[in-house]
């Protein structure tokens, strides 16, 4: 049997705990010397790199629909913290260093989020689909990805998102980074029109390569009666003038628990 955390035992205590961790989280930041990006430019930079838009209303979640519409609202305002921001040369992007206080003036609502296990409404929840954009955004810059991670349980398929590309962020545990190691900067632009969550990166001078992503997966495999996917995601530098590939990277490899059915006929390895 697994060992229960303090604040399972005493519940009180989370309150307390909480504050304690994103203490810690963010002071850790302010010790660390890295540069972080805050500047919300008025002006566009003039070279598009990417851009792609996901739906932001998952009917097949599974929960109350209502759930859906609040993570819209918690996904605007976090989006309006890092709206226009510019990544310096050297600087670096943190998630939560950005949105920290992105519920100031109007509170979040209740979103669906995983909490020790289960799914349930939580305060704010639903921000994993703005990171999960930003990340699937850099991955087509040549920008360093310093800390990204899986989310531990898929409890439903996220709409149009490529397998393999997450990252969960939880405030004062888990956070998305992305450092600017190139001469260039980098800007990030999002916004909602109909219904859709879109993201767009731009560039201050013309790129000298395109990029390009190939996901080995997903592979399936069973272990101790819990199905997990495992994909693994490279990136390819690319020619622009001719399309051919020059370099291929492995960026990551990602392995998630799966917490739903899957379809008919996916092939499933079994491990023991």
């Amino acid at each position: 049997m697994a060992r229960k955390r303090l604040t399972q035992l005493f519940p009180f205590l989370l309150p307390l705990r909480r504050w304690q961790k994103k203490r810690c989280f963010y002071l850790k930041m302010r010790l660390d010397r890295n540069r972080y990006a805050a500047q919300l430019a008025k002006t566009r930079l003039p070279y598009p790199v990417f851009e792609d838009a996901f739906t932001v209303i998952n009917p097949e979640s599974g929960y109350d629909i209502a759930y859906q519409y609040n993570k819209a609202h918690n996904l605007k305002l976090a989006a309006a913290t890092m709206d226009t921001l510019v990544i310096a040369p050297g600087e670096t992007y943190s998630f939560w260093m950005l949105c920290r206080y992105a519920d100031k003036k109007t509170p979040y609502k209740p979103g669906l989020s995983l909490v020790d296990g289960k799914i349930r409404g939580v305060y704010g929840g639903g921000l994993c689909q703005l990171s999960d954009l930003v990340l699937w955004l850099v991955l087509h810059t040549p920008l360093t990805i310093v800390e990204r991670h899986p989310h531990t349980v898929k409890d439903f398929p996220a709409p149009g998102m490529p397998e393999g590309v997450d990252a969960t962020v939880s405030e004062g545990w888990l956070d998305l980074k992305v450092r600017n190691d190139t001469e260039h900067s980098y800007q990030l632009l999002l916004d909602f029109p109909d219904e859709l969550i879109r993201g767009r990166i731009l560039c201050s001078e013309k790129p000298q390569y395109d990029y390009c992503l190939r996901i080995d997966g997903p592979r399936y495999f069973t272990t101790q009666g819990k199905v997990y996917e495992r994909a693994d995601v490279y990136r390819a530098r690319l020619d622009p003038s001719t399309g051919e590939g020059l370099e291929e990277k492995l960026l990551y490899k990602s392995c998630t628990r799966i917490g739903y059915p899957l379809p008919a006929g996916t092939a499933v390895e079994r491990r023991n």
